[in-house]
């Protein structure tokens, strides 16, 4: 009795310190995947005679560099045109509500709009909440930015230890256990290095199609869009372009309400262009799973881990996937019609009617020798 008190005692208390470390703990799940999508560059750095802490630092600049730019563009950008978006709104609602007049033959005005908005018990509480809740958002940002130092903490002495903490962790293990690991943690350099490198390269790719287009329309803030469209349409994986698409077809029901269609319309073209000729080129080298596959991870990964597991869901089952597949064994496939998407019955009448035939012809050429 004693000892089993004390075992559930220990997992209580297990449970109790997991509970309260499970923010770190996906901190560094964060950040030890960071750590293997910039491991190409550390290594091959690294193989030139740099020293490995150097190289990490150099590519951890370059990103941060990369991506600090990249924020401080886009804010900028779209500070401005939210900007000019709030001084047209009146002008986009004047459009709007001529149109919905136009079709569906109301009298609305923009003034009757306006009020009703601006007394309206929702708008109120909304104010009300965000005034209250100024501090939070302060400690939310400042615990953000705590995340964020402490993921690139963790992933920088991930990438730059990378050789000591593989052997760390070979020593405790028999050889052939070894060789095991050594094959995991490279197939998940690979995958994840490749997923990051394919989809920020379709995600340029996107993002300049998208900006053409919004551009030949005459759409406003095309630059923002684009941008928009080609981060959510590649790292939400499926529904990611369509999700992407709504924003730009809104913005562009301002302007005119065909333009709206005319986004829609490539918005899925693009899609099938993506999914069929683009993503298998770009992909079959890096990470190549199924899109439903890469679906449901994603959904699994959100359900677990909310954004992060969405995030890192696609390289740790492309992982997964390369890993096993080094180990199952496989065996050739039977010349069966259903393999190929018939029935059997299907097959045997499809060959029966080919015997069929033959036979009329000999029996045909067999009359005209006669």
């Amino acid at each position: 009795m004693v000892l089993a008190l004390a075992l559930y005692a220990c997992f209580q208390l297990g449970s109790w310190a997991f509970h309260q470390l499970i923010g770190l703990l996906i901190n560094i799940l964060i950040a030890f995947f960071l750590a293997l999508a910039v491991e190409p560059a550390v290594g091959r750095m690294a193989a030139r005679g740099m020293r490995r802490g150097l190289a990490t630092f150099l590519v951890f600049f370059a990103v941060l560099v990369a991506g600090v730019g990249f924020v401080v563009l886009l804010g900028s950008m779209l500070a401005g045109q939210i900007v000019e978006m709030v001084e047209d709104f009146p002008a986009y609602l004047d459009s709007v509500i001529r149109w919905v007049n136009s079709t569906f033959h109301t009298e609305l005005s923009r003034v009757e709009v306006q009020d009703s908005l601006l007394r309206s018990d929702w708008l109120r509480r909304y104010v009300q909440n965000s005034a209250s809740g100024v501090l939070d958002i302060s400690a939310q940002v400042l615990g953000g930015l705590f995340k964020l130092l402490t993921i690139f903490l963790f992933s920088f002495y991930f990438a730059a230890d990378g050789p000591r903490l593989r052997r760390t962790l070979c020593s405790v293990l028999p050889p052939a256990r070894q060789a095991e690991v050594l094959r995991a943690w490279e197939i998940a350099v690979d995958k994840t290095g490749g997923y990051l490198y394919s989809r920020g390269l379709m995600a340029l790719i996107s993002g300049v199609a998208h900006f053409v287009l919004l551009e030949v329309l005459g759409v406003p803030y095309a630059p923002a869009l684009a941008v928009w469209v080609g981060l959510v349409s590649q790292f939400i994986p499926t529904i990611g372009t369509y999700l992407a698409g709504a924003l730009p077809m809104l913005i562009a029901f301002t302007v005119n309400p065909w333009y709206a269609l005319w986004v829609l319309g490539f918005v899925v073209i693009y899609q099938q262009f993506e999914n069929y000729m683009l993503q298998p080129k770009l992909t079959s080298r890096t990470v190549d799973i199924h899109p439903a596959v890469a679906f449901g991870s994603v959904v699994a990964g959100t359900a677990l881990l909310g954004a992060v597991g969405a995030l890192i869901a696609i390289p740790a089952v492309a992982t997964l996937q390369a890993f096993l597949g080094a180990y199952v064994r496989r065996y050739d496939v039977t010349d069966d019609p259903r393999v190929h998407g018939h029935s059997r019955h299907g097959g045997r009448a499809v060959a029966r009617m080919r015997r069929v035939l033959a036979a009329r012809r000999g029996g045909r050429a067999g009359g005209g020798e006669a």
